[in-house]
């Protein structure tokens, strides 16, 4: 069996006060567990998207297969990610 990509969440953008103190520039390793320092809501958040990337899937709506972005659930103080294939 291959070995499958990991996918790196990076925050793009950082609105507000994150309780988590999620800066712009961050970056975090998506696997089966909350990444140290990552906010849990964020995570669960991300998981599924993560996963559709580390097991070769892509997004319709973007332009890169190897990526997408998308906002942690805090309506008021949003985090923005990244989240992106590495290459093997």
């Amino acid at each position: 069996m291959d070995a499958m990509p990991d996918v790196i969440a990076k925050v793009i953008s950082q609105k507000g006060t994150c309780s988590a103190r999620h800066r712009l520039g961050d970056e975090f390793v998506m696997g089966q567990q909350t990444p140290p320092d990552l906010c849990s809501w964020a995570f669960y958040t991300l998981f599924p998207f993560a996963q559709v990337l580390q097991f070769g899937g892509s997004f319709p709506w973007e332009q890169d297969p190897n990526k997408t972005t998308v906002a942690c659930p805090d309506p008021a103080n949003p985090v923005v990610f990244e989240l992106r294939r590495a290459p093997p």
